[in-house]
């Protein structure tokens, strides 16, 4: 039911906002930002109303809550007046979504189209069906293929165009449809790859199609109006075939050139001919029908010459006699002298000749002879197969035929797929209404039913002229192509009334409009496709004429075309252009039931007699007859379309328009999404699916760009990747900021090819960000399993002691969520294009954490870069371990899990705890203690700092002079390390544990403190400003112990990290165990400290920290 609206007016004595002339145009896709501090300007009517303001789109007081919205969101009325000025572009020009690129440039006025149903899109869809075909090659099939199988081949091929019509006026239907037509829809049902594909495909056909029209053309004027024109000659007639071909290359090209002028010099001179040709069309197809009725009362009187059973060529005789009397003398006639050496009665003839007699029938016995019966079944055979009637006749000994004997024969092979690849094009031309559709005056009414119409009115007069041919004709007269039998005439033309010429100067002048429409046509489809710019190597033809004819484009299309001219023959030409026909008639169809099925919003066609059964129906059958046709060709064209498809999709640009493609993806990804969420995937599907944690420096710059490239050699473009970034303060303040990042994110992942997602979140802290994206991040079941980040390296050196909190957070919060951790340490130093001649992976297999170890070494060994590395596996034994079993368990796990690698056991044996590790443990407390414990400002803190660590050395240098052995060891201590490496490094900022000097935040960067306080100063200082109880604390840092736990895990990071540089200093990347943090906070800068000494000395280093499942396995 129609929907009512009512206008209700809001007067305030003012112009409403749809006559401001300048307002914004409100079919473009994107609005541009207007530039300035983002507060709206005022244009109140009470405050400095100007004649400035006449910018905005806000005139009066009644819509002033939606002043501030009016750029973006314009007046309904505006809206509405914009879309009844709304004209469709003219074909070639860009789509209307897409703002012009000229500067300053105003759109002429255009006339209002005015074309109806009948005029804009019948006729034409007419004219372009009927054609060549029909009077060339249609009582051809019709002899060679008999009545019940040219029967199925129109209908056939009818119904798939019927059925693509179908499918295209629901398309067409669907909006408004700017001229450029077939391709435009397809182009923007499918999406630019599938659009660039099949548009190139259309304008191919349609480029040989003129081709084939050409040479038509030729053909009936060098066969039936004019043969004495030919320039070459055969002198025998064996060359008769070669010679016409060469005829039909050489007049072919000039025709093409004619044209080509004829197109360049203006359009308009093709238009104005145009009803010519189809009155040509429209009489011919008339005058057959009055032929045919004729037939029943008075049949024409064309003779047919037989010889035994076999049809002669009724060229070089006139009588269809062996001998006649004349004045009562016997003579022979100048048939006897073809097949006879000499005209004498008793010279040597041709052995078939002496055994048969000579016959005569009528070539058109008429509607009511009864011929119908015996043209019914098909007649196909090789090349230079005779044509015989069906009866009588004596064979001679000897079956070779002489070549140079006057008898009619076929041209070519015959065979039912053939003459469905010759007949297809006769179908063709449904898509010129919607060609048209600027030119109409309601093209959604008119493209459906006068399309339809038409197809139904061509389907009518083809099957009945299946019928009709086949009832009126002699069958050797259907089946001899070129009309040898009736003295040259084109066959069609014998039955029409009231002369042969009739059919003959109108076929060669629809033939030769056909031409000229076609050359007019497909360049400016190729114009369209190049100025939509999704295949940049076609831009130069988006060029042309000042008043925008397609110049280059026409260059290009005549080149093209005189390939097919250069072919010659229009039965060769004919299966080529049926091959891309049907393939965008393919693509309609696809287009149609897509949307049909994916039941997008959009997708609201007026035309409503359609189904997805249909369009899947027609989509079938033009497959179908593809390879019907010709296989080969099929397959030509389909490889042709695919290369196209990835050329755009690899360089094309890119172009979002709604396109049904992609509304398949989003069903097929929300299909796939829904299955992943059923179960977790098997250990034999899990891959690393990356969160990746990146820093940006203040420019929004990505810091480490080299963990992205690891990232891509990691992944090989398999499975999820999420690039994932934080920036600190509100979404509102900082959206521009955000969207910046993402894009400069963007930008690194394409230089450093990583396929993935970007998600760039704003939080009030770090920390909080990076738990939502750990928590959040992905869809369902396409979420990161796997966390990789890069190691804080300058956590010691940061103004921000927060970095390294964040880190052992990130820690926790990944082992909590059950993921799996990577850290790559001095990640600037990983390969990024370049291959690694040799070298080795190594991993260090400490602890068992679900096999991540094993699995990443075979991963990254998949690219390029990493292919030449061995992969070596470490693992330490203890005391009580017997390696050599441990080495041979290791090896058949190996073996079982198809990985190649060397195994090495590494013995690790009890030692003493060094002097070293005790005061590096002591030194770690001691700093951790300080920032803890001391409340002071910022300068007090630093002088305390000094003093403490001053105190500490000179203890060391005591116990070192004494020879005092080392607390909680045995007897033996290692020589303590020089002073040098020993002293703690301590430097701090405003932002400590502590968090009591918020007043010192305006303070520079810290720099090392130097000064050195006496002890009695340091007292004095510190009991004037602090409590008591703060300086007991402080006390205590001279006189503790390190905890037996630390200086335990010092010993193993010391030890450890010994081992592994003796062993892998030298390895391409080293891949280890990462231990997790305590589980108390309290020791969380210990646990840095403990990583910082595990991994010193080397060069690439990959922390791994399973994520508490198994993700590998032996079994198949």
């Amino acid at each position: 039911m129609p929907t009512n609206f009512t206008v209700v007016p809001v007067g305030d004595g003012r112009k409403s906002s749809q006559e401001d002339s300048d307002d914004s145009n409100v079919l473009r896709e994107e609005d541009e930002e207007a530039p300035g501090d983002g507060n709206p300007k005022e244009s109140s009517p009470f405050i400095n109303n100007t004649d400035n303001d006449k910018g905005t789109l806000y005139d009066g007081k009644n819509m002033a809550l939606f002043e501030e919205e009016m750029d973006s969101n314009p007046m309904v009325s505006s809206l509405l007046s914009k879309l009844a000025n709304y004209t469709n572009l003219t074909q070639g020009v860009r789509e209307h979504e897409e703002a012009d690129e000229e500067e300053g440039a105003k759109k002429k006025t255009v006339k209002s189209p005015q074309m109806g149903t009948f005029i804009g899109v019948y006729l034409p869809c007419l004219q372009n069906i009927l054609g060549v075909i029909l009077f060339l090659r249609m009582t051809w099939i019709v002899g060679t293929a008999g009545i019940l199988e040219a029967f199925i081949i129109v209908a056939m091929c009818c119904s798939c165009t019927m059925l693509t019509a179908i499918s295209m006026s629901a398309i067409a239907t669907n909006g408004v449809v700017p001229a450029g037509g077939s391709y435009y829809m397809i182009s923007r049902s499918l999406g630019p790859e599938f659009g660039g594909a099949v548009g190139l495909c259309f304008y191919l056909g349609t480029t040989f199609a003129g081709a084939m029209y050409i040479l038509g053309t030729i053909e009936i004027l060098l066969t039936y109006i004019v043969p004495s024109a030919a320039i070459f000659k055969a002198e025998d007639k064996a060359d008769e075939a070669e010679a016409m071909l060469n005829n039909m290359r050489v007049y072919g090209t000039c025709c093409l050139t004619l044209m080509a002028l004829v197109v360049f010099v203006g359009v308009k001179y093709v238009n104005k001919l145009a009803l010519v040709f189809l009155a040509c069309v429209v009489l011919s197809i008339l005058a057959i029908y009055a032929g045919v009725i004729k037939t029943i009362f008075e049949p024409p009187d064309f003779p047919v010459c037989l010889l035994g059973n076999r049809t002669l060529k009724n060229h070089g005789f006139d009588k269809c006699l062996k001998i006649d009397t004349i004045d009562n003398v016997t003579v022979t006639t100048k048939l006897w002298s073809l097949f006879c050496q000499s005209s004498d009665l008793n010279s040597t003839c041709d052995e078939y000749f002496n055994l048969n007699n000579v016959t005569e029938v009528q070539g058109i016995p008429g509607l009511t002879s009864g011929v119908i019966s015996e043209n019914m079944w098909s007649s196909y055979g090789p090349s230079a197969m005779l044509v015989e009637k069906n009866m009588a006749s004596v064979a001679a000994s000897d079956p070779t035929i002489d070549l140079n004997l006057p008898y009619v024969v076929n041209d070519i092979a015959t065979f039912f797929t053939l003459l469905v690849g010759i007949y297809f094009p006769s179908v063709t031309g449904i898509m010129a209404g919607s060609n048209r559709s600027g030119d109409l005056r309601d093209a959604q009414r008119s493209i459906p039913i006068g399309t339809i119409l038409a197809i139904a009115t061509t389907t009518t007069i083809y099957l009945s002229c299946v019928v009709l041919f086949g009832a009126c004709i002699e069958g050797v007269v259907l089946r001899d192509k070129f009309g040898d039998s009736v003295k040259g005439n084109l066959v069609i033309g014998t039955l029409s009334w009231p002369s042969p010429w009739v059919i003959v100067i109108g076929s060669f002048f629809s033939c030769c409009g056909a031409g000229l429409q076609s050359l007019t046509g497909a360049p400016r489809l190729l114009q369209a496709i190049a100025r939509d710019g999704i295949v940049p190597f076609l831009e130069v033809f988006g060029h042309g004429k000042a008043n925008g004819e397609p110049t280059w484009a026409l260059l290009l299309t005549a080149m093209i075309c005189e390939t097919g001219i250069l072919i010659a023959s229009l039965d060769a030409v004919a299966p080529i252009l049926s091959m891309f026909f049907l393939m965008c008639y393919l693509f309609v169809n696809l287009a149609c039931a897509l949307q049909t099925l994916l039941r997008t919003p959009n997708w609201r066609p007026r035309f409503k007699y359609y189904h997805w059964a249909l369009s899947f129906l027609g989509m079938s059958l033009c497959l179908a007859l593809m390879f019907i046709s010709s296989w080969y060709y099929a397959l030509v064209a389909m490889l042709i379309a695919s290369c196209i498809y990835k050329y755009i999709e690899y360089r094309g640009a890119e172009k979002e328009w709604g396109d049904g493609i992609r509304g398949l993806s989003l069903n097929a990804a929300r299909y796939a999404l829904i299955r992943l969420e059923e179960a977790p995937p098997h250990t034999k599907n899990w891959r690393p699916q990356l969160l990746v944690l990146l820093n940006l420096d203040s420019e929004l710059r990505v810091k480490h760009p080299r963990l992205l490239n690891f990232t891509t050699q990691l992944k090989a473009g398999k499975g999820l990747t999420i690039v994932g970034s934080v920036l600190e303060g509100t979404y509102l303040a900082k959206e521009t900021e955000a969207k910046k990042a993402e894009q400069n994110i963007k930008t690194a992942m394409s230089a450093e090819k990583t396929k993935g997602f970007c998600h760039v979140v704003v939080s009030s802290n770090l920390r909080d960000g990076i738990s939502h994206l750990i928590q959040s991040a992905g869809l369902g079941g396409m979420k990161h399993n796997t966390v990789l980040m890069a190691w804080p390296g300058t956590w010691k050196q940061s103004n921000d002691p927060l970095s390294w909190k964040n880190f052992i957070e990130t820690v926790r919060e990944t082992t909590a969520a059950h993921q799996a951790l990577l850290v790559a340490k001095n990640v600037d130093n990983f390969p990024q294009q370049e291959r690694l001649g040799e070298g080795t992976i190594d991993v260090w297999w400490i602890v068992h954490d679900g096999g991540m170890l094993m699995l990443l070494p075979f991963l990254l060994r998949q690219h390029k870069v990493w292919r030449k590395c061995k992969m070596r596996i470490f693992t330490v034994a203890q005391m009580d371990d017997n390696s050599i079993q441990m080495k041979k368990d290791l090896q058949m796990f190996l073996y079982h899990l198809r990985l190649d690698a060397e195994v090495e056991v590494v013995e690790m044996h009890d030692s003493d705890i060094s002097a070293f590790t005790y005061e590096k443990t002591l030194v770690m407390e001691q700093r951790s203690q300080m920032l803890k414990q001391m409340q002071l400002s910022r300068t007090e803190r630093e002088r305390e700092i000094q003093s403490i660590t001053d105190e500490s050395r000179s203890s060391i240098r005591r116990k070192n002079q004494t020879g005092a052995q080392c607390s909680g060891v045995s007897n033996q201590c290692a020589p303590l390390e020089d002073e040098k490496d020993n002293e703690a490094q301590l430097i701090h900022d405003k932002n400590t544990a502590s968090h009591a000097a918020l007043n010192d935040k305006a303070d520079a960067t810290p720099e090392r403190v130097h000064m050195t306080w006496t002890k009695e100063k340091l007292f004095t200082e510190r009991n004037r400003n602090r409590e008591p109880n703060a300086s007991m604390g402080v006390r205590d840092l001279f006189n503790m112990k390190p905890n037996q736990s630390n200086v335990r895990r010092m010993h193993t990071a010391v030890k450890l990290n010994e081992v592994v540089v003796n062993k892998s200093q030298g390895a391409q990347l080293v891949l280890l165990n990462m231990p997790g943090p305590p589980k108390s906070q309290g020791g969380d800068e210990n646990y840095m400290e403990f990583l910082e000494v595990l991994l010193e000395g080397l060069n690439r280093v990959l922390l791994v920290r399973g994520g508490g499942r198994e993700v590998i396995t032996i079994y198949s």
